[in-house]
């Protein structure tokens, strides 16, 4: 769709026959202190504050908000995508009721049955690791470290009960960060999910790969991407075992467009995909989401221009 200073606002357009009937909460990627909750008329329902920012919340099952937070203001020190320095949970009320504080976390994050909390976070590489990975560009005063992404389970208490350490999973030829992104981070995760299995379902940008890691043997079950979707995010796993993505579509051979896709962990095939219309209407650089509503059509955020929108199968 594109960004405009002059395009409309709040809500455009609205089909009560077809669109599934709910409400909707979302936060400003940057800058926000608001998480929003709307109904079907674009009102404000409902908004939660927080003085240390909300870039990215989830509604729990009680009612709380569990949200990040803004990344930490160190100055002179380069903070990437995502960056956080806090997970919260707010009451109702907008009351801080739990929190996790680490200077690394970043993205995602998701509250588990046992009231554990799945945090993901930056953590240094070993220098003989980094030597080994493939791809990318460094640019001059680019420091030697490299990033990668760590997953861990917490406790209501603060004690880490569970670790993944991505890079130790990865492979040097088939996990090659894209020539266009720099070298500063080995995957830039950017999407902790769980599937019904109590696996992770995990999305690595910088190689354009998504994956189910086993939880117990911290092995992937299933990875998939290159060549196929290009810097995806958010994926989600479906009822039908199938895996729902927004492909974002950056770096693609020709003009750059996104697109829904709907993949089949069993074939690998594209089983249902959304393009705008013409391909380049539909299109964010970064960020962004699509999940699957239970009267089967797809509630997408077209994250950089800043629209949200549902579609039909």
């Amino acid at each position: 769709m594109g960004w405009s200073l002059h395009h409309n606002t709040g809500l455009i357009h609205c089909s009560p026959q077809q669109a599934y009937r709910g409400y909707t909460l979302f936060s400003t990627n940057r800058g926000g202190y608001h998480a929003n909750l709307i109904d079907m008329e674009g009102r404000v329902c409902h908004r939660w504050h927080s003085e240390e920012g909300i870039s990215y919340p989830y509604l729990l099952p009680n009612g709380n908000l569990l949200l990040r937070t803004h990344p930490p203001q160190t100055e002179g020190e380069e903070r990437f995508g995502g960056a956080s320095e806090a997970i919260l949970e707010l009451d109702w009320d907008g009351n801080v009721v739990w929190s996790y504080r680490n200077s690394m976390l970043h993205h995602d994050f998701q509250r588990l049955p046992n009231g554990n909390t799945l945090v993901l976070s930056w953590e240094p590489i070993p220098d003989e690791v980094r030597d080994s990975v493939l791809g990318g560009y460094e640019t001059d005063g680019d420091p030697q470290e490299m990033l990668g992404d760590l997953v861990q389970e917490i406790t209501p208490g603060g004690s880490v009960v569970y670790e993944w350490k991505s890079w130790e999973h990865l492979s040097d030829d088939e996990d090659v960060i894209c020539f266009l992104e720099r070298r500063r981070e080995r995957s830039h995760q950017n999407a902790l999910n769980v599937t019904p299995d109590g696996d992770l379902l995990v999305s690595f940008r910088q190689t354009s790969t998504v994956g189910i890691v086993e939880k117990s043997s911290g092995e992937f079950k299933w990875k998939w991407g290159p060549g196929e979707v290009n810097h995806q995010h958010h994926p989600t796993y479906l009822d039908n075992g199938r895996v729902l993505l927004f492909d974002n579509g950056c770096h693609r051979r020709g003009a750059s467009r996104s697109r829904i896709v709907e993949v089949d962990p069993t074939t690998n095939q594209i089983a249902w995909e959304y393009q705008g219309t013409p391909d380049i209407s539909f299109y964010s650089y970064n960020i962004s989401s699509a999940e699957r509503q239970p009267n089967g059509n797809t509630l997408i955020c077209e994250g950089a221009p800043g629209r949200i929108f549902e579609v039909t199968p």
